[in-house]
């Protein structure tokens, strides 16, 4: 739901002819399959070799429920492909390009060893894939795509990987004694802390940039939610101990991909 009402803000940023209809049921879709096959890819990994990584509680989940979450797997990615037929050829060929790196991603994370260098690029490799897929699949349906859209694209790219790299930071607080290999283990906590300070800083900067260089109503609120998106994964950063309980970092940090619905 999250990255369908981002495509949808990132959708009403020009006044051309709306975005295919299977667009964001197709973005829905793909989302979900590459995030419950890599958890379950995860899950696999960690019944090979239990000491790779710890397990957490939605790595439980997925090897709980394995085998319904496969068939929801094979499920979404048959509807996902009938509904290739419906859409134009430039989102199909971007598609492809932009799956066929998600599918190598996911099978080189599947069979690199636990603390290989090159899974350090997760963080910020998932975070432009994610964009990608967002943005992109409305771009290129565009005749030309404007400066606007380009800096919010690259606003909510930035977003992303402050998603991310907050998340790992906060799997390292909650598990100090077995942390998950990632940029929040390899660069430590106070590196990744002042990172995390200037992208909020920046992003929020480049919002209220655009109120005043753009005059379009809607790129000005865009902006602007782009900006309290931003805020808000600062707020949990800046805040740990109250976020860390009961995973609340979790639920309110994948809910500000929500908040567009706000501006919609």
């Amino acid at each position: 739901m999250g990255a369908v009402l981002s495509n949808r803000m990132a959708t009403r940023l020009s006044d051309v002819d709306p975005v295919h209809w299977a667009t964001p049921i197709v973005l829905a879709l793909v989302v979900f399959i590459i995030y419950t096959v890599d958890r379950l890819l995860d899950v696999r990994k960690h019944s090979a070799d239990p000491a790779s990584q710890p397990l957490t509680a939605r790595h439980r989940f997925h090897r709980t429920h394995a085998a319904a979450l496969w068939r929801a797997v094979i499920g979404a990615a048959v509807v996902a492909f009938v509904l290739l037929f419906f859409l134009p050829v430039s989102v199909i060929k971007f598609g492809l390009v932009l799956g066929g790196i998600c599918a190598a991603y996911v099978g080189m994370v599947f069979r690199l060893p636990a603390r290989h260098p090159a899974l350090l690029l997760k963080e910020p490799l998932v975070a432009l894939l994610y964009a990608a897929g967002v943005w992109g699949s409305v771009w290129v349906q565009r005749p030309s795509v404007s400066t606007t859209e380009v800096v919010q694209g690259v606003m909510f790219a930035g977003i992303a990987f402050q998603n991310l790299l907050l998340f790992a930071v906060m799997e390292q607080l909650e598990m100090p004694g077995q942390p998950t290999f990632s940029l929040a283990t390899a660069w430590g906590l106070e590196r990744c802390d002042l990172i995390l300070r200037w992208l909020a800083f920046s992003i929020v900067l480049a919002g209220f940039a655009l109120c005043f260089l753009t005059a379009d109503r809607f790129a000005q609120r865009s902006g602007l939610m782009l900006s309290l998106m931003s805020v808000t994964l600062y707020g949990i950063q800046r805040y740990p101990d109250y976020f860390l309980k009961n995973e609340r970092y979790r639920w309110l940090g994948d809910g500000v991909f929500w908040m567009p619905m706000l501006v919609l």
